[in-house]
């Protein structure tokens, strides 16, 4: 059992009992601990992104850090950023070439990598819109700019991996995979019609564990870990294309006690803290996680406000047929 959780039994709200990402670092005696690691957070420009880096540069490791629009990531990080052991780089994940280039100047900048976590990605988008190679967007940024940047990284990923310290992917998936999987495979666009933002951002939320799960199976041998994760319930940036109205009609569907549930950005981004440097998970993966936790079973409700898996949370063949397709949706060949 988790040594959080008692603190999550009975929530009271953001600020609460609840661990934050800062204090996952101290529990875990990693304060100044990864001097001469490399950190690559996607999607720092607010919200949980801002928050893993405050906690996570208390490890001493030096970091790599993605956003669309630089100026307002270093706004946002503000004296956080410490130009001596941070480097950004712009990445625009509506765009693979974007994500090309993205790679190609880290990997100039740095042959090994320990840790990836891809946090940056989009929600509820109203309409059908497309990303600038045509996939549809939620998928296309979330899950397909994400797997094409770890297939970049990939071989410095294997070389910054250690017996004493094992390279992790963790990928920022949310309690809102548990409302669906993943379409057929011609149809992850939505091509055959009947596009709806909660199924779209569902799909590419099952997508981020999925592709966690098969990095697990293909490079876990090899020192190269896959985790995904839900951060829990936060008002973040990440909540802009949902109406005032329509929020509080969820809200009203739930019931209130997900209000209590609600997590601060700080308590948020704990879970992907501790997938990043957690000593019980070391040389471990396939995963997914939530409430500072490896996710325990629940039943079928397409509840988004849950902690637990869903029975297709893990499910190999669809993990292994996404993977193949997404290697033929950003160009790259079989990589086994």
């Amino acid at each position: 059992m988790s040594r959080y959780a008692e603190s999550h039994v009975s929530p009271k709200g953001p600020g609460d009992a609840r661990p934050t990402a800062l204090q996952i670092v101290k529990d875990e005696q990693m304060t100044d601990q990864l001097k001469g690691k490399v950190i690559v957070v996607t999607g720092v420009s607010s919200g949980l992104g801002v928050e893993t880096v405050r906690a996570l540069a208390t490890t001493g490791a030096s970091f790599i850090l993605t956003a669309r629009d630089l100026t307002k990531a270093m706004s946002a990080l503000g004296d956080i950023f410490d130009s001596s052991r941070m480097k950004l780089v712009e990445m625009n994940q509506n765009s693979l070439a974007s994500v090309r280039a993205a790679a190609k100047t880290i990997l100039a900048d740095t042959p090994k990598i320990n840790i990836l976590i891809n946090n940056a990605g989009i929600m509820a988008v109203p309409d059908l819109q497309l990303t600038d190679d045509g996939h549809e967007a939620q998928f296309g940024v979330n899950h397909l700019s994400h797997f094409l940047f770890f297939q970049l990284l990939k071989p410095a990923l294997l070389a910054g991996s250690s017996p004493e310290f094992a390279s992790r992917v963790v990928n920022v998936s949310s309690a809102a995979h548990r409302f669906i999987g993943i379409n057929a495979s011609d149809n992850y666009s939505f091509q055959k019609g009947d596009y709806n933002k909660w199924v779209s951002y569902g799909q590419s939320k099952t997508a981020n564990i999925y592709m966690a799960n098969e990095i697990e199976r293909r490079y876990g041998s090899r020192g190269l870990h896959g985790l995904s994760l839900h951060p829990g319930g936060i008002n973040t940036g990440l909540m802009r294309y949902i109406p005032e109205e329509e929020a509080k009609a969820m809200i009203a569907q739930i019931g209130p006690e997900v209000l209590q549930g609600m997590k601060s950005p700080e308590q948020g981004a704990a879970t992907q803290v501790w997938a990043a440097i957690a000593r019980d998970l070391e040389g471990k993966g396939g995963k997914y996680l939530s409430d500072v936790s490896v996710a325990e079973a629940g039943p079928d409700d397409q509840n988004m406000a849950s902690s637990t898996t869903v029975s297709h949370t893990y499910n190999a063949a669809d993990e292994a047929r996404l993977w193949k397709d997404s290697l033929k949706l950003v160009g790259l060949e079989d990589d086994e």
